[in-house]
């Protein structure tokens, strides 16, 4: 019974979370991150300004877990590296993860927020990145030096391979997103996308060893 209360109590705590993190996105994009108070988003998430305090004492740290759990909300719930072994295989999967995280309206919420508030608030970019953005890149990165490594791929500069691999797929599926309120791009539209962000980054890297 001790257990049963202890696992329902648990849920009920991440559904308040959760209800917490989403009323504060859409505050902050409503209203801005200055325009939004704590108590305001207690009421937007229907619970107690007790219980958001608990969690998130300060309005910095509900940002913080807003990227954080942004980022590594993907189609896999983690920020997953594949093994090396298969660069066409991996690519594959890692781009069509990434256009599902950053193709979700939320991400684009997230970066609008960040972009509005930036002059005024420069921390919150900092967080942006720093949490988010570049332990993604650099999970990335290592994946593409693990191919190197084990000889699939010839990546002298991870760095800017996961960069041009990244950036041909946020320029078609994020960036028109940002300005454009249209832009809906079909799934078939997306997977093309990512198929030729793959193909160009196998034409560059792929490993020219004989068979």
């Amino acid at each position: 019974m001790a257990a049963e209360l202890s696992a329902h109590h648990r849920r009920l705590a991440q559904q308040k979370r959760e209800a917490i993190i989403s009323a504060a996105t859409d505050l902050f994009l409503n209203h801005g991150y200055d325009g939004t108070s704590l108590a305001r988003i207690a009421e937007g998430a229907t619970v107690s300004k007790s219980t958001l305090f608990k969690q998130f004492p300060t309005k910095a740290a509900l940002f913080e877990a807003i990227v954080t759990e942004s980022w590594q909300r993907d189609a896999t719930g983690a920020v997953a590296r594949p093994p090396a072994g298969d660069l066409r295989s991996g690519l594959t999967s890692i781009g069509h993860r990434y256009a599902d995280l950053i193709g979700r309206p939320g991400m684009t919420a997230l970066f609008r927020i960040v972009i509005a508030e930036l002059p005024r608030f420069p921390e919150l970019g900092r967080m942006q990145f720093q949490l988010g953005k570049l332990p993604y890149f650099t999970s990335v990165q290592r994946y593409l030096e693990s191919e190197h490594e084990a000889g699939n791929a010839d990546v002298p500069d991870a760095e800017s391979a996961a960069n041009q691999f990244l950036g041909m797929i946020a320029n078609y599926v994020l960036w028109p997103r940002m300005l454009l309120t249209d832009w809906n791009p079909t799934a078939s539209d997306i997977r093309y996308a990512v198929e030729q962000a793959v193909e160009t980054t196998l034409a560059r890297y792929a490993s020219k060893r004989p068979a």
